[in-house]
């Protein structure tokens, strides 16, 4: 009996299918640690185990020796709706080995399309548990694949899953070329706007925002609501408004920005996907948080009903920021130890990859850490923060912490050092030092 190469995640399938684990699928002949290396195709198994093992599966020896190419499409398709829907109920892990699954049996040469949707699909599974550096490594060759063969591969979809993960590791630069070449490519096409195309507009907002392009990300979200009124889609208007929303609070226009959030508030309230409409609550609370007239106590309740909404169908990474929101309205409401666990839990959930967030959390806790007092852990912190915001061309918001930081060492009586901190934000903001040699004053002859 010929023993094909798939036959390890035909037997973790089928385990999985049946409700097993590992040890169950043993019994009392193998050992759980020799059925894991079978699924992960580190043994090949004899007949006489395959025959076992079919048994304690309850299906044909065939199941688990036929060709993988034999797998019909069709099957494939229901189990890639299957992650899918795992992925949008906020179980990226069982979505990512669910297409890893697919394929496993279904190869680029054989069935391309199948294969290249199940990487995609990792991608963002990837995305989502915050893998951010393995989850670019595959969307930059899916990016490459789109650019030969599109009929395979999204490109618009692979493009903004690729912005969306270089903006939160920090490389705004590679986000806005990525984007903005495809954004060209679409205008000399002359295909008018799509959801997608409107879509990939809003991403872009955000990514000028991070850098401190307040004027081009405007232009873009005014753009993105013109495209999306002209197509009459309900979610990329909604969309369109929260990034213009964003755009108008980062401007000091408040009240628009309230107008705009509440509107695709009241969009995607009725729509189905409870995670956007949690996560697009954070935005509305932040919003809250920083108006003219701050209300820290309806922001915490908002931030309150995204949790437990972005707990059940949320990623960890959801989580996180729904966590970091919740830090800043408990420091306002005066708070601070339940400020810095909330922060705290949120770095622990991000992992090292958020470096944009990561900083934005080091900000909350050095302000928490000053109202404790504790002046040396609230420098630390604000120093941190700010290299952190330096190193992903966040300049205005690292502009920002490096004065703050300032004031702190002042009142600490650190002169030179406020001095070296507020240089930094200059610097930051763009001025740069003139050393002109001055020369002695003479008398004139």
């Amino acid at each position: 009996m010929k023993i094909p190469d798939g036959v390890g995640a035909r037997i973790r399938r089928l385990r999985r299918a049946a409700g097993m684990s590992q040890a169950d699928l043993a019994g009392e002949d193998l050992s759980a640690s020799y059925v894991s290396l079978l699924e992960a195709g580190k043994r090949t198994p004899s007949p006489e185990v395959l025959e076992q093992l079919a048994r304690r599966l309850g299906c044909e020896l065939s199941e688990l020796t036929d060709d993988p190419a034999k797998v019909s499409a069709g099957e494939l398709e229901v189990e890639l709706s299957y992650a899918e829907l795992a992925l949008n109920n906020g179980d990226p892990q069982a979505a990512f080995e669910a297409y890893r699954s697919i394929q496993e049996r279904a190869s680029a040469s054989s069935q391309p399309e199948i294969h290249y949707k199940a990487e995609l699909g990792m991608a963002r599974a990837l995305e989502h548990l915050g893998r951010l550096e393995e989850a670019v490594v595959r969307l930059d060759a899916l990016h490459s694949v789109s650019l030969e063969h599109p009929e395979l591969v999204p490109r618009l979809t692979t493009v903004i899953a690729l912005c969306r993960c270089y903006r939160e590791l920090g490389d705004l630069s590679h986000a806005i070329e990525v984007a903005e070449a495809t954004l060209t490519e679409l205008e000399k096409l002359h295909l008018g706007p799509t959801v997608i195309g409107v879509e990939l507009l809003s991403t872009l907002v955000g990514v000028y925002m991070e850098r401190g392009d307040m004027h081009r990300a405007s232009y873009l979200a005014t753009k993105a609501i013109e495209q999306a009124g002209s197509i009459t889609d309900s979610r990329a208007l909604g969309a369109a408004y929260w990034n213009a929303s964003v755009v108008m609070h980062r401007n000091g226009k408040t009240a628009d920005a309230l107008m705009l959030i509440e509107k695709a508030l009241a969009i995607y309230a009725e729509g189905e996907d409870q995670r956007a409409l949690a996560r697009l609550r954070n935005a509305y609370a932040v919003v809250l948080l920083q108006s003219d007239t701050p209300q820290p106590e309806a922001a915490r309740d908002v931030l309150s009903q995204s949790l437990t909404s972005l707990r059940e169908v949320g990623s960890s990474v959801d989580i996180a920021y729904c966590l970091s929101a919740l830090a800043r309205a408990e420091l306002r409401l005066g708070n601070a130890a339940v400020a810095i666990d909330h922060a705290e839990r949120a770095l622990e959930l991000l992992g090292p990859d958020h470096r944009l967030q990561n900083a934005r959390n080091h900000l909350v806790l050095a302000a928490a850490r000053l109202s404790q007092g504790d002046r040396e852990a609230a420098q630390v912190a604000y120093e941190r923060g700010a290299l952190m915001l330096e190193a992903s061309e966040a300049n205005r918001q690292a502009a920002f912490a490096w004065a703050e930081l300032a004031e702190i060492l002042r009142l600490c009586g650190e002169d030179e050092r406020a001095v070296w901190a507020y240089r930094q934000s200059m610097r930051c903001m763009g001025h740069r030092e003139t050393f002109l040699t001055t020369q002695p004053a003479t008398s004139r002859p």
